[in-house]
């Protein structure tokens, strides 16, 4: 299971596009090489360090791209509708 599936796909479809080559080789070995999709999360978010072979320019990007990402979800309220729905 993904923790933050979005965090991964958000930052793809905000980044990929002003990406270079090598960035684009480094983003795809980042989510295609680790065995696990929480190791991602918790660099991304710096609650582990990465390993060195993923220590890049990239990891750095999409470290920023968390931090702004949480302040975003921090800023922005739960959405409330789902308490007004009738129930099914």
């Amino acid at each position: 299971a993904h923790p933050d599936p979005s965090l991964s796909s958000l930052f793809a479809k905000e980044n990929l596009g002003h990406m270079s080559e090598e960035q684009l080789n480094r983003y795809d070995r980042l989510i295609n090489e680790p065995s696990n999709d929480w190791d991602i999360y918790y660099w991304a978010t710096e609650a582990k360090p990465p390993p060195a072979e993923f220590d890049t320019d990239v990891m750095a990007m999409l470290r920023e791209f968390a931090k702004n990402r949480n302040r975003e979800q921090r800023l922005r309220q739960p959405d409330l509708e789902y308490l007004f729905e009738p129930p099914r």
